[in-house]
Protein backbone atom coordinates (compact mmCIF):
# COMPACT_ATOMS: atom_id res chain seq x y z
CA UNK A 1 0.00 0.00 0.00
CA UNK A 2 2.83 2.17 0.92
CA UNK A 3 4.75 1.37 -2.14
CA UNK A 4 1.44 2.24 -4.04
CA UNK A 5 0.37 5.76 -2.36
CA UNK A 6 4.55 6.27 -3.25
CA UNK A 7 4.13 5.87 -7.46
CA UNK A 8 1.19 8.23 -7.06
CA UNK A 9 3.14 10.67 -5.38
CA UNK A 10 5.95 10.76 -7.98
CA UNK A 11 3.08 10.69 -10.81
CA UNK A 12 1.92 13.88 -8.89
CA UNK A 13 4.41 15.77 -10.42
CA UNK A 14 2.80 15.53 -14.12
CA UNK A 15 -0.42 16.02 -12.74
CA UNK A 16 -3.18 19.07 -13.22
CA UNK A 17 -5.60 20.02 -10.59
CA UNK A 18 -9.33 19.46 -10.88
CA UNK A 19 -11.30 22.94 -11.58
CA UNK A 20 -13.24 22.41 -8.93
CA UNK A 21 -11.74 24.38 -6.16
CA UNK A 22 -9.68 27.81 -6.88
CA UNK A 23 -5.82 28.09 -6.12
CA UNK A 24 -5.39 30.86 -3.60
CA UNK A 25 -2.38 33.04 -5.26
CA UNK A 26 0.35 34.78 -2.91
CA UNK A 27 -0.91 32.62 0.10
CA UNK A 28 1.82 32.91 1.87
CA UNK A 29 3.42 36.38 1.39
CA UNK A 30 1.74 39.67 3.37
CA UNK A 31 2.07 42.74 2.47
CA UNK A 32 2.05 45.49 6.49
CA UNK A 33 2.52 49.37 5.76
CA UNK A 34 5.77 50.37 8.60
CA UNK A 35 6.83 53.21 9.51
CA UNK A 36 10.08 53.44 9.01
CA UNK A 37 12.76 50.32 7.77
CA UNK A 38 14.08 50.09 11.46
CA UNK A 39 15.41 46.67 12.73
CA UNK A 40 12.64 46.99 15.58
CA UNK A 41 9.52 48.01 13.29
CA UNK A 42 10.57 45.46 10.88
CA UNK A 43 10.44 42.37 13.73
CA UNK A 44 7.25 43.66 14.75
CA UNK A 45 5.43 43.97 11.21
CA UNK A 46 6.62 40.77 11.10
CA UNK A 47 4.58 39.53 13.85
CA UNK A 48 1.69 41.35 12.49
CA UNK A 49 2.00 39.70 9.10
CA UNK A 50 2.71 36.18 10.94
CA UNK A 51 -0.90 36.53 12.44
CA UNK A 52 -2.36 37.60 9.35
CA UNK A 53 -1.22 34.89 7.97
CA UNK A 54 -2.37 32.27 10.58
CA UNK A 55 -5.80 33.95 10.70
CA UNK A 56 -5.84 32.98 6.78
CA UNK A 57 -4.64 29.63 6.90
CA UNK A 58 -6.86 28.48 9.86
CA UNK A 59 -9.97 30.57 8.96
CA UNK A 60 -9.85 31.80 12.76
CA UNK A 61 -9.58 35.26 13.74
CA UNK A 62 -8.95 34.15 17.25
CA UNK A 63 -6.40 31.30 16.28
CA UNK A 64 -3.88 34.91 16.04
CA UNK A 65 -4.19 35.48 19.97
CA UNK A 66 -3.87 31.47 20.73
CA UNK A 67 -0.77 31.35 23.06
CA UNK A 68 0.74 28.59 21.66
CA UNK A 69 1.95 30.76 19.00
CA UNK A 70 4.02 33.35 21.29
CA UNK A 71 7.40 31.33 20.27
CA UNK A 72 6.61 31.74 16.41
CA UNK A 73 5.78 35.64 17.11
CA UNK A 74 8.96 36.62 19.00
CA UNK A 75 11.14 35.45 16.43
CA UNK A 76 9.13 35.44 12.79
CA UNK A 77 12.09 35.39 10.89
CA UNK A 78 12.64 31.53 11.32
CA UNK A 79 9.53 31.33 9.42
CA UNK A 80 10.50 33.92 6.74
CA UNK A 81 11.49 33.13 2.92
CA UNK A 82 11.96 36.86 1.97
CA UNK A 83 10.83 40.47 2.75
CA UNK A 84 11.51 43.09 0.59
CA UNK A 85 9.99 47.27 1.47
CA UNK A 86 7.68 48.94 -1.18
CA UNK A 87 7.74 52.27 -1.58
CA UNK A 88 4.54 54.37 -1.12
CA UNK A 89 2.27 55.99 1.49
CA UNK A 90 3.03 54.31 4.19
CA UNK A 91 6.04 52.66 2.95
CA UNK A 92 5.06 48.51 2.82
CA UNK A 93 6.87 45.50 4.17
CA UNK A 94 5.91 42.54 1.84
CA UNK A 95 6.87 39.38 3.52
CA UNK A 96 6.91 35.70 2.11
CA UNK A 97 6.62 33.54 4.22
CA UNK A 98 8.21 29.48 3.90
CA UNK A 99 5.19 27.42 3.23
CA UNK A 100 7.02 24.17 4.45
CA UNK A 101 8.47 25.47 7.92
CA UNK A 102 5.68 27.55 8.40
CA UNK A 103 3.04 24.96 7.95
CA UNK A 104 5.44 22.88 10.15
CA UNK A 105 5.77 24.91 13.20
CA UNK A 106 1.83 25.92 12.95
CA UNK A 107 0.72 22.41 13.00
CA UNK A 108 3.21 21.37 15.66
CA UNK A 109 1.58 23.97 17.64
CA UNK A 110 -1.80 22.06 17.32
CA UNK A 111 -3.54 24.85 14.79
CA UNK A 112 -6.03 23.07 11.96
CA UNK A 113 -4.83 24.14 8.57
CA UNK A 114 -7.32 25.12 5.56
CA UNK A 115 -5.72 23.84 2.06
CA UNK A 116 -4.82 25.99 -0.47
CA UNK A 117 -7.32 25.12 -2.72
CA UNK A 118 -10.99 27.00 -1.57
CA UNK A 119 -14.25 27.75 -2.47
CA UNK A 120 -14.18 30.37 -5.64
CA UNK A 121 -16.53 33.29 -4.51
CA UNK A 122 -18.45 35.02 -7.31
CA UNK A 123 -18.97 38.79 -5.26
CA UNK A 124 -22.23 40.71 -6.43
CA UNK A 125 -20.69 44.11 -4.66
CA UNK A 126 -23.09 47.46 -4.51
CA UNK A 127 -22.06 50.40 -3.14
CA UNK A 128 -25.19 52.83 -2.63
CA UNK A 129 -24.80 56.60 -2.85
CA UNK A 130 -26.82 59.72 -3.38
CA UNK A 131 -27.01 59.34 -7.21
CA UNK A 132 -27.19 56.02 -7.66
CA UNK A 133 -25.91 52.37 -7.22
CA UNK A 134 -22.58 51.27 -8.35
CA UNK A 135 -21.63 47.55 -9.17
CA UNK A 136 -18.47 46.39 -9.23
CA UNK A 137 -17.29 44.76 -11.88
CA UNK A 138 -14.42 43.01 -13.40
CA UNK A 139 -11.60 45.80 -14.85
CA UNK A 140 -13.33 48.18 -12.73
CA UNK A 141 -11.02 50.74 -10.71
CA UNK A 142 -12.65 51.10 -7.44
CA UNK A 143 -12.66 47.08 -7.48
CA UNK A 144 -8.71 46.69 -6.23
CA UNK A 145 -9.66 47.27 -2.70
CA UNK A 146 -12.04 44.17 -3.22
CA UNK A 147 -9.36 41.95 -4.44
CA UNK A 148 -6.82 42.86 -2.08
CA UNK A 149 -9.00 42.23 0.87
CA UNK A 150 -9.69 38.89 -0.67
CA UNK A 151 -6.24 38.15 -0.89
CA UNK A 152 -5.41 39.48 2.16
CA UNK A 153 -7.60 36.83 3.86
CA UNK A 154 -7.07 34.28 1.48
CA UNK A 155 -10.46 34.56 -0.63
CA UNK A 156 -10.39 33.20 -4.30
CA UNK A 157 -12.69 35.69 -5.45
CA UNK A 158 -13.87 36.86 -8.82
CA UNK A 159 -16.61 39.27 -10.12
CA UNK A 160 -19.32 39.78 -12.79
CA UNK A 161 -18.49 41.23 -15.84
CA UNK A 162 -21.55 43.93 -15.22
CA UNK A 163 -23.35 43.56 -18.85
CA UNK A 164 -26.44 45.24 -18.98
CA UNK A 165 -28.94 42.36 -17.45
CA UNK A 166 -26.25 41.86 -14.51
CA UNK A 167 -26.73 45.89 -14.37
CA UNK A 168 -30.33 45.93 -13.87
CA UNK A 169 -30.31 42.22 -11.27
CA UNK A 170 -27.90 44.00 -8.96
CA UNK A 171 -30.11 46.50 -6.82
CA UNK A 172 -30.12 46.84 -3.73
CA UNK A 173 -33.05 44.94 -2.87
CA UNK A 174 -32.18 42.24 -4.44
CA UNK A 175 -29.11 41.49 -3.07
CA UNK A 176 -30.49 41.80 0.47
CA UNK A 177 -33.09 39.34 -0.57
CA UNK A 178 -33.24 35.76 0.50
CA UNK A 179 -34.14 34.58 -2.69
CA UNK A 180 -30.49 33.55 -4.29
CA UNK A 181 -32.99 31.84 -7.53
CA UNK A 182 -31.68 35.09 -9.56
CA UNK A 183 -28.53 35.73 -8.64
CA UNK A 184 -27.55 31.80 -9.38
CA UNK A 185 -29.08 31.88 -12.48
CA UNK A 186 -26.80 34.97 -13.60
CA UNK A 187 -23.81 33.28 -12.20
CA UNK A 188 -24.26 30.13 -13.44
CA UNK A 189 -21.79 31.26 -16.44
CA UNK A 190 -19.26 32.15 -13.79
CA UNK A 191 -19.07 28.25 -12.24
CA UNK A 192 -18.47 29.38 -8.91
CA UNK A 193 -18.52 27.68 -5.86
CA UNK A 194 -20.70 30.02 -3.44
CA UNK A 195 -21.88 33.79 -4.30
CA UNK A 196 -21.59 37.09 -2.41
CA UNK A 197 -24.20 39.11 -2.08
CA UNK A 198 -23.22 42.86 -0.63
CA UNK A 199 -24.69 46.09 0.00
CA UNK A 200 -21.98 48.79 1.18
CA UNK A 201 -22.85 52.45 2.36
CA UNK A 202 -21.29 55.17 4.12
CA UNK A 203 -18.75 58.65 3.52
CA UNK A 204 -15.95 59.67 5.35
CA UNK A 205 -14.90 57.16 8.23
CA UNK A 206 -18.48 55.28 8.83
CA UNK A 207 -18.72 52.93 5.78
CA UNK A 208 -21.18 49.75 6.70
CA UNK A 209 -22.32 46.70 4.60
CA UNK A 210 -24.92 44.05 4.97
CA UNK A 211 -23.96 40.51 2.91
CA UNK A 212 -25.11 37.15 2.44
CA UNK A 213 -23.17 34.03 1.70
CA UNK A 214 -25.26 31.36 -0.48
CA UNK A 215 -23.02 28.22 -0.99
CA UNK A 216 -24.55 24.56 -1.44
CA UNK A 217 -27.90 25.53 -0.61
CA UNK A 218 -27.24 27.27 2.74
CA UNK A 219 -27.32 30.72 3.03
CA UNK A 220 -25.33 33.03 5.95
CA UNK A 221 -25.97 36.52 6.32
CA UNK A 222 -24.43 38.98 8.61
CA UNK A 223 -23.13 43.05 8.66
CA UNK A 224 -19.71 44.32 8.40
CA UNK A 225 -18.16 48.13 9.49
CA UNK A 226 -15.14 49.93 9.18
CA UNK A 227 -13.59 53.57 8.87
CA UNK A 228 -13.17 53.31 4.64
CA UNK A 229 -13.99 51.37 1.95
CA UNK A 230 -10.81 49.40 1.99
CA UNK A 231 -11.33 48.76 5.34
CA UNK A 232 -14.95 47.20 5.15
CA UNK A 233 -14.09 45.41 2.13
CA UNK A 234 -11.48 43.49 4.42
CA UNK A 235 -13.95 43.33 7.26
CA UNK A 236 -16.54 41.70 4.79
CA UNK A 237 -13.79 39.45 3.50
CA UNK A 238 -12.55 38.81 7.17
CA UNK A 239 -16.20 37.43 8.10
CA UNK A 240 -16.58 35.62 4.89
CA UNK A 241 -13.37 33.72 5.42
CA UNK A 242 -14.56 32.43 8.57
CA UNK A 243 -17.83 30.96 7.16
CA UNK A 244 -15.84 29.23 4.57
CA UNK A 245 -13.82 27.60 6.91
CA UNK A 246 -16.49 26.48 9.59
CA UNK A 247 -18.17 24.91 6.16
CA UNK A 248 -15.13 23.27 4.69
CA UNK A 249 -12.03 22.61 7.01
CA UNK A 250 -11.72 20.07 9.56
CA UNK A 251 -13.78 20.87 12.92
CA UNK A 252 -13.75 19.19 16.62
CA UNK A 253 -16.47 17.14 16.22
CA UNK A 254 -14.92 15.15 13.76
CA UNK A 255 -15.08 11.17 13.90
CA UNK A 256 -13.35 8.20 12.07
CA UNK A 257 -14.71 8.01 8.06
CA UNK A 258 -14.30 5.45 5.72
CA UNK A 259 -14.25 7.32 2.55
CA UNK A 260 -14.61 5.11 -0.96
CA UNK A 261 -13.88 7.85 -4.10
CA UNK A 262 -14.88 6.04 -7.35
CA UNK A 263 -13.40 7.37 -11.00
CA UNK A 264 -9.46 8.08 -10.47
CA UNK A 265 -7.01 9.18 -12.23
CA UNK A 266 -3.34 10.47 -11.33
CA UNK A 267 -4.69 13.97 -12.08
CA UNK A 268 -7.65 13.49 -9.41
CA UNK A 269 -5.92 11.56 -7.48
CA UNK A 270 -3.64 14.80 -6.99
CA UNK A 271 -6.78 16.88 -6.11
CA UNK A 272 -8.28 14.51 -4.44
CA UNK A 273 -4.87 14.38 -1.90
CA UNK A 274 -5.38 18.09 -1.35
CA UNK A 275 -8.97 18.04 -0.77
CA UNK A 276 -8.19 15.75 1.79
CA UNK A 277 -5.37 17.24 3.52
CA UNK A 278 -7.25 18.48 6.47
CA UNK A 279 -8.33 15.59 7.56
CA UNK A 280 -5.51 13.44 8.10
CA UNK A 281 -6.39 11.02 5.21
CA UNK A 282 -4.97 7.90 4.81
CA UNK A 283 -5.06 5.65 1.78
CA UNK A 284 -6.40 2.32 2.79
CA UNK A 285 -6.97 0.45 -0.55
CA UNK A 286 -6.48 1.03 -4.66
CA UNK A 287 -8.71 -1.06 -6.22
CA UNK A 288 -8.56 -0.19 -10.12
CA UNK A 289 -9.72 3.35 -10.27
CA UNK A 290 -11.65 3.04 -7.04
CA UNK A 291 -9.41 4.47 -3.51
CA UNK A 292 -10.23 4.08 0.10
CA UNK A 293 -9.70 6.92 2.31
CA UNK A 294 -9.75 6.60 6.23
CA UNK A 295 -10.02 10.00 7.57
CA UNK A 296 -10.38 12.42 10.28
CA UNK A 297 -14.16 14.69 9.95
CA UNK A 298 -17.76 15.52 9.97
CA UNK A 299 -19.73 13.85 7.85
CA UNK A 300 -21.10 17.59 6.72
CA UNK A 301 -17.83 19.04 6.48
CA UNK A 302 -16.45 16.11 4.39
CA UNK A 303 -19.46 16.47 1.98
CA UNK A 304 -18.86 19.92 1.65
CA UNK A 305 -15.48 19.63 0.68
CA UNK A 306 -15.77 16.78 -2.03
CA UNK A 307 -18.69 18.81 -3.45
CA UNK A 308 -15.78 21.79 -3.26
CA UNK A 309 -13.99 19.31 -5.97
CA UNK A 310 -16.67 18.75 -7.91
CA UNK A 311 -17.31 14.89 -6.67
CA UNK A 312 -21.01 13.62 -6.28
CA UNK A 313 -22.26 11.16 -3.76
CA UNK A 314 -22.68 7.71 -4.55
CA UNK A 315 -25.62 5.84 -2.74
CA UNK A 316 -24.68 2.89 -0.56
CA UNK A 317 -26.59 0.35 -3.04
CA UNK A 318 -24.71 1.71 -6.30
CA UNK A 319 -22.24 -0.23 -8.35
CA UNK A 320 -18.79 1.18 -8.22
CA UNK A 321 -18.04 3.50 -11.63
CA UNK A 322 -15.19 2.05 -12.61
CA UNK A 323 -14.13 1.09 -16.47
CA UNK A 324 -11.47 -1.66 -15.71
CA UNK A 325 -12.83 -5.13 -15.00
CA UNK A 326 -14.08 -6.01 -11.62
CA UNK A 327 -11.97 -8.12 -9.20
CA UNK A 328 -11.65 -11.65 -8.74
CA UNK A 329 -11.99 -10.43 -4.92
CA UNK A 330 -13.65 -8.28 -3.14
CA UNK A 331 -11.85 -4.90 -1.70
CA UNK A 332 -10.72 -5.63 1.90
CA UNK A 333 -12.03 -2.54 4.04
CA UNK A 334 -10.70 -1.36 7.48
CA UNK A 335 -13.87 -3.31 9.83
CA UNK A 336 -13.17 -0.10 12.41
CA UNK A 337 -14.75 2.80 10.29
CA UNK A 338 -17.42 4.42 11.91
CA UNK A 339 -19.34 4.90 9.34
CA UNK A 340 -18.93 5.19 5.21
CA UNK A 341 -19.02 7.52 2.00
CA UNK A 342 -19.10 6.79 -1.22
CA UNK A 343 -18.36 9.45 -3.60
CA UNK A 344 -17.75 9.81 -7.46
CA UNK A 345 -16.41 11.81 -10.01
Amino acid sequence: MHLIARLFAFCLLFATLSAGAAQVEGLYEVREPVASQDPAERAAAMSRALQTLVVRLTGKREAAQDSRLQPLLADPQQLVQQYVYESGTPVTLSVVFDPVLTQKALREAGLTLQTAERANVLAWWVTEGEVGNTLLVEDQEGAAALRDAARNRGVPLSLPLGDLNEQLLADPQTLRGSDAQALQEASARYAADALLAVVAKGAGESWQADWQLFMGGKRVSGSSSAASQAALADAVLLDVGEQLANRFAGAAAAQSLTLEVQGNDLARYAALQRLLEPFGARLQAVDGTTLVYQVNASPEQLRAQLQLGRLHEVPAQAAPVDAQAAPAQPMQVPAAAADRLRFAW
